[in-house]
């Protein structure tokens, strides 16, 4: 079984297979914009709101918000859906500054299913990057991990991958096995991991968001907004840029290439 990506470059592929958000990063703009797809009707007053707005004047108002961890300032505009976008949801921030270039809705919480992974990325980055695991250590496989279901690997209990094999399998595959393994692996439990997740989550300001579990799959009170989306992802792209090494994978093997992962 083989799955494709578009290159880095168009789309980050941690979140492009099986996400309910819809990502599109443009490398080299330095500029990337999250859009959430509402599978539910708009509401009639959200409907009237939008079309008084509409009958006002389009200028945007600016205004300048200093983030405590990143220090840098983001603009956020009245956009009114100018741009006629069907999700519920969405943003554009430049990744250099954090400047908010356009904004839809982006405080609305929304499900995020395994755009969560984002965050459990961002901290086996900062678990890697700080020297405290690497790329060679062996990875064993819970029950808990090996019993998620949705997307994965299938792992066995009886069975280790590298914390390398597992960043693949996270990165391009979206496994919930492997993503709930490794963070068994670094925090000593899923539930200390999540608490991690939070911890961070407050660090960045993400004040939309409160996780749940580590991989995605619904459950409630598992939410977070376009916006605490772009400051965690701007966070991993600005802080471990290695990590474009898995999410530019076209395609790739595990298990000394017994099975075609990707």
């Amino acid at each position: 079984m083989r799955f494709f990506k578009l290159p880095i470059t168009i789309f980050l592929s941690i979140i492009l297979i099986l996400f309910t958000f819809t990502p599109c990063f443009a490398i080299e703009a330095s500029s990337y914009i999250w859009s959430y797809d509402s599978y539910e009707p708009v509401s009639s007053t959200v409907n009237n709101t939008l079309a008084n707005k509409s009958t006002e004047d389009k200028s945007t108002e600016s205004e300048s918000m200093e983030k405590d961890t990143t220090k840098t300032s983001s603009v956020e505009s009245n956009s009114n859906n100018e741009l006629n976008l069907e999700s519920a949801s969405a943003i554009l921030i430049e990744q250099t500054t954090g400047q908010v270039l356009y904004s839809h809705n982006i405080h609305e919480q929304l499900r995020p299913a395994s755009v969560t992974k984002v965050m459990s990325i961002l901290l086996i980055m900062e678990a890697l990057d700080s020297g405290k695991i690497s790329l060679t250590d062996p990875v064993p496989c819970s029950e808990n991990a090996a019993s998620m279901g949705g997307s994965q690997i299938w792992l066995d209990p009886k069975e280790t991958l590298t914390v390398d094999e597992m960043l693949k399998a996270i990165c391009v595959n979206s496994a919930n096995d492997c993503v709930v393994a490794m963070g068994e692996f670094i925090a000593g439990s899923e539930e200390a991991f999540v608490q991690m997740m939070n911890d961070k989550a407050k660090d960045l300001g993400m004040n939309d968001t409160t996780f749940k579990n580590c991989h995605g799959l619904d459950e409630d009170g598992h939410v977070t907004s376009s916006y605490d989306i772009a400051l965690m992802s701007r966070e991993l792209l600005e802080k471990h840029p290695t990590i474009t090494n898995y999410t530019s994978i076209w395609m790739d093997t595990l298990r000394d290439r017994k099975i075609s992962a990707f």
